[in-house]
């Protein structure tokens, strides 16, 4: 005589749990639908202080849109895999900061003040291994450190100067020097010395292009032209076959004799 009440419980048991999860992931639904949304991390009317996080989470390359005239500073690193600067991380005009090989960080964009060829150009010289490293370039209408990129300090004269080889950095300096805007003041125009050339040579494809010319003279950089920081012995380069750029950079470089 128990049988139809056994039979009720094994059909009605299933029928009601089905019945309560499908509550709940309504109620859960709804709740979300009404919840005030997540700000953007683009939303900071105020570029100064705007923060980006960007992170290559499949460790690939990810670009990650953002105003970058004014720079970029890494304020934060999240991820176990470094962020090097021009090695992990970057940041291109017109596309954004771009992340690879696992790092993710929150970036701090600045205010865009550049004004212009004009006034002059910047140019990234490094002290990675803690020695003393020349980056080749005009120096005739003086430098500026417009932005130190390192926590170790950039003092001229000490950690950071220019002669007429170009800019050197040491003991860990990193930092954005601004070329033409110094003791030559704006409007200074690179202009070639005598028995040398001015070469132009671009990666407009983001690959590394090689530009022949004799090299055994010296080279140095006289103009970047491209958004994409122009680094030595990073995204540019000379040896026998010629002047080599890559990852974005276009400029004006001096060959012949190059004072050294």
């Amino acid at each position: 005589m128990n049988v139809p009440c056994r039979f009720s419980l094994v059909v009605f048991a299933p029928l009601a749990i089905i019945v309560l999860v499908l509550t709940m992931a309504l109620s859960a639904a709804h709740s979300s639908a009404n919840a005030t949304p997540a700000a953007s991390p683009n939303a900071s009317p105020d570029p100064q202080s705007q923060i980006i996080s960007c992170s290559s989470d499949n460790m690939r390359r990810n670009y990650c849109a953002a105003d970058v005239r004014g720079g970029v500073q890494l304020v934060r690193q999240r991820s176990d895999a470094p962020c090097v600067f021009n090695r992990t991380w970057g940041f291109i005009k017109g596309r954004g900061i771009w992340v690879d090989r696992g790092c993710r960080a929150d970036f701090a964009i600045t205010r865009p003040n550049w004004g212009g060829w004009d006034n002059g150009y910047n140019i990234y010289c490094a002290s990675d291994n803690g020695g003393r490293n020349v980056c080749p370039t005009d120096t005739r209408g003086g430098v500026q450190l417009v932005r130190q990129r390192s926590g170790s300090p950039c003092d001229f004269g000490r950690t950071w100067g220019y002669d007429r080889r170009g800019i050197w950095v040491d003991r860990g300096c990193r930092a954005d020097f601004q070329i033409g805007g110094g003791s030559g003041g704006g409007g200074w125009t690179p202009a070639p010395g005598p028995g040398t050339q001015i070469i132009t040579c671009a990666s407009n494809d983001m690959r590394r292009n090689v530009c022949p010319v004799a090299t055994h003279g010296g080279v140095r950089l006289v103009r970047q032209r491209s958004d994409a920081d122009c680094v030595f012995n990073s995204t540019w380069g000379y040896d026998r076959r010629g002047i080599w750029v890559d990852r974005g950079c276009r400029a004006d470089f001096e060959v012949g004799r190059v004072p050294y």
